[in-house]
């Protein structure tokens, strides 16, 4: 037997099904951690497919919940599987496919908001950024509720090249709410254009891969999922701070059906707004009557320098936020 694995693939042995696991420990889904069971093996092993080749890869899962996509995963062929789970309810199953699986699988219970991944898998694996991406990938059916701003985080991380990028252009595969999905991989122009294209589109190549129906889950959501899959760029489109750049989007973004000037106005205090919001435009060369849909990339990347220079020849522009200004204001006159 041991002579036939070190030869062929590794495969789990005969297991209980998810379903099975599910009716075994009581699982519920929790309505409020936005949970929802993948069940279909097919679909997980499609995830993981998608994912590339991950024979002796470094895997970490974020939310593996009753374990459909590990087991997927551990079926690959990879070197070393890392889930980190939060909710403790898991945890037994997922040790169950632990011993199914001897060496594989390492168990995490933690958030993995906080959880510090750069130190968890070997050194060696460590990539130059410029080099091909490395033998490290995170895949995870994200909770609705966190898949934003865990995706944002990520993001700031490739951007230092830190967290699980220290590893180098580490892959990711996800899966998002077909919304979310749709708006970190819209075009310039596309009625789903926003901050977040901006932000996941200036650092990473981003592919929407393929949808999973509502109904592929359990309970099933009133959504469907989008797979997505990122591989870091070896230089942004955009060489600004990730702050400097989520604030121009943001502000970009804010009136979204009106003319781009309105949102990036509130980047200046309204003493000087108009004639900031001017010099800001011109300098970018943006026209200010195109709406935020019809910023590219490369507008954001006018428009993040012209700002900067800015904020370097005023120290205090970059801390001003108008909601601050408005909130003194109604307090003055209260």
């Amino acid at each position: 037997m041991a002579a036939s694995r070190t030869l062929g693939t590794f495969r789990l042995p005969p297991l209980p099904t998810i379903r099975e696991i599910i009716k075994l420990f009581r699982l519920r889904a929790v309505k409020q951690l936005s949970q929802n069971f993948l069940l279909d093996l097919r679909l997980t092993d499609k995830i993981v497919r998608k994912a590339g080749n991950l024979t002796n890869a470094y895997v970490y899962e974020v939310g593996p919940g009753p374990g459909g996509i590990t087991r997927s995963i551990l079926n690959a062929g990879v070197a070393e599987l890392l889930v980190v789970e939060k909710d403790s309810r898991f945890i037994p199953g997922l040790q169950m496919l632990s011993d199914a699986a001897p060496g594989k699988l390492r168990i995490v219970h933690g958030d993995v908001l906080t959880f510090k991944i750069e130190r968890a898998f070997p050194e060696s694996l460590k990539r130059q950024w410029e080099d091909d991406p490395p033998n490290v990938h995170i895949i995870g059916n994200l909770p609705f509720s966190v898949s934003t701003p865990l995706i944002i985080k990520w993001l700031e991380n490739v951007s230092h090249r830190n967290g699980p990028f220290a590893y180098g252009r580490t892959q990711m595969t996800l899966t998002f709410q077909k919304e979310v999905a749709e708006r970190l991989t819209a075009s310039t122009g596309s009625k789903q254009r926003s901050r977040l294209s901006i932000m996941a589109q200036y650092l990473c190549d981003v592919q929407h891969i393929f949808t999973i129906p509502g109904q592929a889950f359990i309970p099933k959501p009133e959504v469907d999922s989008g797979v997505v899959h990122f591989t870091p760029l070896t230089r942004p489109r955009i060489e600004q701070p990730f702050r400097l750049v989520e604030k121009v989007a943001q502000n970009a973004f804010q009136f979204r059906r009106k003319y781009c000037h309105r949102g990036l106005g509130m980047l200046f205090p309204e003493a000087w707004r108009l004639e900031s919001t001017g010099k800001l435009l011109e300098l970018a060369d943006v026209d200010p009557t195109l709406r935020p849909t019809q910023l590219s990339v490369s507008h954001f990347k006018s428009l993040c320098d012209v700002y900067r220079k800015m904020c370097d020849e005023d120290p205090h522009l970059f801390a001003y936020n108008f909601r601050e200004e408005l909130k003194q204001k109604s307090e003055k006159r209260g």
